[in-house]
């Protein structure tokens, strides 16, 4: 098992040249906790040469979603994440867990000479994600509702202490990282300037969400 570093890089020192993890609705924010079940050659390539150097992965979804082509074009934003704990399964699998830092745009995409894919990352514009957000920038009445009767439609469960504790940056990003919502809705929610916009966003997101049939089934917990 791989126990984190001390620190994250500085922003002025955020690698130029990062490892990209394509994949199709998965989000990951500043400061958001992503658990990832890597098994496939190529990336468990990528997961260990990161572990070996400076532990930074880039998560970015495909621009198609589910597309099957062993390069597909990715959208031009993602966000950097760092592997702040990993174990080695008996399977063979590593299981990882990204802590998200910064987000990047993409420069241009380097030559294979990797069995996994790197880009040139553009940090421009990003300074803020290194720094948690204020507290008092969303809507949180409203979103609280949202979320209530987007849960109560789905019939999950919820830890209502929990949320109501937690800070308004990481009560968005987590909802945001874990609310079953589009791809593009996905992308959008990333691609969003500060909190207070992503925070709208959101909770439209939720509210929209319930003129929508309920899913059959649904189950699980939300906390």
């Amino acid at each position: 098992m791989s126990q984190p570093e001390a620190e994250s890089p500085d922003f002025d020192a955020l690698d130029a040249t990062i490892p990209i993890f394509p994949l199709t609705g998965v989000l990951l924010l500043p400061r958001g906790m992503l658990p990832l079940n890597i098994f496939e050659p190529r990336y468990l390539a990528m997961t260990r040469d990161a572990l070996a150097g400076s532990r930074l992965i880039g998560m970015i979804q495909p621009q198609e979603a589910f597309s099957r082509g062993e390069r597909p074009a990715v959208y031009r934003t993602g966000c950097l994440g760092r592997i702040d704990a990993s174990v080695d399964t008996e399977d063979g699998r590593m299981l990882i867990t990204l802590r998200g830092i910064c987000r990047f745009t993409v420069s241009q995409e380097l030559a294979m000479t990797l069995p996994y894919r790197q880009v040139t990352a553009d940090y421009t514009g990003f300074a803020a994600d290194m720094a948690p957000a204020a507290n008092g920038q969303i809507n949180r009445p409203r979103l609280i509702a949202a979320l209530r009767n987007y849960l109560d439609r789905q019939n999950l469960p919820a830890d209502w202490p929990s949320i109501d504790a937690a800070q308004d940056e990481v009560l968005v990003h987590s909802l945001a990282m874990i609310c079953p919502f589009a791809p593009s809705e996905k992308q959008a929610l990333l691609e969003a300037g500060d909190l207070a916009m992503r925070g709208s966003l959101l909770t439209s997101l939720l509210e929209m969400a319930l003129l929508e049939r309920p899913s059959a089934g649904s189950a699980g917990r939300f906390n």
